[in-house]
């Protein structure tokens, strides 16, 4: 009886957890499907990527089409940009210090700036010259920089041939009833010298020769410059001293080539003078050296001042800076310079786009105009009212780059036009004896895919001698120019054994065969261009084939699977 009872215990205890187990796993499973039907709902809404090619996007997970890697989930920021945009966050733009202008267009002005220095006003300075011949004796004034003035004794000269002439004068005078013209000739030879008439009459009232005469200032200034020394013998003519009036001075400014178009006569500059802190001056460009300076390569450009309270030294240094205005009339995109990333033949700038969790940025190329020192105009690529990076520019671009988006060293490369989408004219003649040289055209692409260069010389002359016999006197112009390319390329082809150079004749032969048979009516059966964009340095090609399956005629075995399908014909 006892024995009964536990048997039943252990039944009731059988019977418990078998429900508690349904209870707690069958509940379970029943909200499986639940759990499933909201994936299910997620994984249609997700987009997949490749982190190498950012292009390809897809509603579901598996092998990139062109390098076969694993796809990857696409950032909900980024489902609804383009491929090429780079989408940061808000903290992440803050940790970058990444920030951003709206730009406008706005009069542009051109901030030129040119160092010089004051030089002496050269239709002020004067050369002291000697009008005696002869030794000096003295030098009255004997260190640059003393002021002398109009009149003033500069220096004494002994000169034996103004000794020997006077004693002609004194000669001349003991004759002169009889010979009045001789002795006017001698008074006339010592005028030639500059001898006064008081000097003259003085040398008669005496009875002999001066010794040493006095050179005396023709003008009044500073002297610049000591030409000659005691002793030195002079000839009549030769300069003693350079003295100049500092009353008027130049600032001569020098004007390198890149800036000569933009200086002209008529220039407002404000200057400053080394010697004068905290001082601005304001001048006008009086005169623009015409020529270029073979040594230094600069011109110079002369601005006028007065002093006549002698505070301006000759040989100060002056820094200018003129504005000048690049059109009156036309206002100018201008943005910063840091905005501006240079690759050497691209300039590129990040344009701001608006983005569901922080901001999209994308590389877009422009060109560039007139340097305004920190700033640029733009002349295209920009329009009025578009965001872009002005400070953390470099950080962005490097982000762009590490996702393999176009970025300043990774151009994406895009075709200039697509043969499919070119129209001809061709008769349904030409159209019927085309589509029957097509079976060759696969034949060649498939000894391609084959990596068989026998094969493809074969196939190309094959197809040669089918499209020669072809009769072309009814095509355009244009058509015949493509059609006699076909030619050529296949004539290459059949020629060569070389399998790459066979590969790069058959790229244009298949834009070509592409081009016509677009324009082929009714196509049996359909017929697929498909491309592969890593062909040619990765600027890409195209083939037709019969298959929607990829299998690259430009790699072969190397990347079987590298492409995907453009379009079915």
């Amino acid at each position: 009886m006892k024995r009964n009872k536990n048997i039943w215990k252990a039944a009731g205890i059988l019977v418990l957890g078998i429900l508690l187990g349904y209870l707690i796993f069958g509940g379970a499973n029943e909200k499986e499907p639940e759990e499933g039907h909201e994936h299910s709902e997620l994984a249609e809404n997700q987009i997949w990527t490749c982190s190498m090619h950012p292009s390809v996007r897809q509603n579901e997970p598996g092998d990139c089409p062109i390098c076969g890697m694993d796809l990857i989930p696409l950032s909900e920021d980024e489902n609804g940009l383009d491929s090429d945009v780079f989408v940061m966050n808000e903290d992440a733009m803050k940790l970058a210090n990444v920030e951003t202008l709206v730009i406008g267009e706005k009069e542009a002005s051109k901030e030129i700036r040119l160092n010089g220095k004051v030089g002496v006003d050269e239709r002020n300075t004067y050369t002291q010259s000697t009008h005696i011949p002869g030794r000096i004796e003295r030098l009255y004034v004997n260190f640059t920089g003393e002021k002398v003035n109009k009149g003033q004794v500069l220096a004494s000269v002994y000169s034996p041939e103004l000794v020997t002439a006077q004693e002609e004068l004194l000669q001349a005078e003991a004759i002169k009833e009889s010979q009045p013209e001789l002795f006017e000739a001698a008074k006339q030879k010592l005028r030639n010298w500059k001898i006064t008439e008081n000097q003259i009459n003085k040398v008669l009232s005496n009875g002999k020769p001066i010794e040493r005469f006095s050179i005396t200032a023709d003008v009044g200034g500073v002297v610049t410059e000591l030409l000659s020394e005691r002793g030195d013998y002079l000839e009549r003519g030769m300069p003693i001293y350079e003295i100049a009036n500092l009353d008027k001075l130049w600032v001569l400014f020098d004007v390198y080539e890149g800036n000569m178009s933009w200086i002209e006569e008529g220039n407002k500059v404000n200057y400053t003078l080394r010697s004068i802190p905290g001082k601005t001056f304001e001048g006008e460009i009086s005169f623009v050296d015409p020529l270029l300076s073979d040594k230094t390569r600069v011109a110079n450009a002369r601005v006028e001042i007065n002093n006549k309270d002698k505070r301006i030294k000759p040989g100060v240094f002056a820094t200018g800076i003129i504005e000048k205005n690049l059109d009156a009339k036309n206002n100018k995109i201008v943005i910063p310079q840091s905005a501006i990333l240079w690759t050497g033949k691209r300039s590129l700038v990040y344009v701001k786009q608006d983005a569901q969790n922080g901001a999209g940025f994308q590389a877009r190329e422009v060109v560039l105009g007139t340097s305004l020192g920190d700033s640029f105009v733009i002349e295209e690529g920009l329009e009025e009212g578009e965001e872009i990076v002005v400070n953390g520019t470099f950080t962005v671009d490097a982000a762009v780059q590490l996702q393999g988006k176009n970025s300043m060293m990774n151009q994406t490369e895009k075709k200039d036009s697509n043969p499919a989408e070119m129209k001809m004219n061709l008769p349904l003649s030409f159209q019927k004896n085309l589509s029957t040289t097509l079976p060759a055209y696969f034949t060649l692409k498939d000894a391609f895919v084959n990596t068989d260069a026998e094969s493809a010389k074969t196939a190309a002359s094959k197809m040669h001698q089918q499209i020669t016999a072809f009769s072309i006197s009814n095509l355009g112009k244009m058509e015949t120019q493509h059609f006699n390319e076909i030619k050529d390329q296949l004539m290459a082809i059949s020629e060569s054994s070389d399998i790459e150079q066979q590969r790069q004749h058959f790229e244009v032969l298949s834009e070509n065969i592409i081009a016509f048979v677009s324009n082929i009516e009714n196509l049996e059966p359909p017929i697929y261009i498909q491309h592969c964009p890593m062909v040619n340095n990765n600027k890409g090609a195209d083939w037709l084939s019969l298959s929607e399956e990829i299998r690259n005629p430009y790699f072969g075995d190397v990347m079987m699977n590298c492409g995907d399908t453009q379009r079915k014909l």
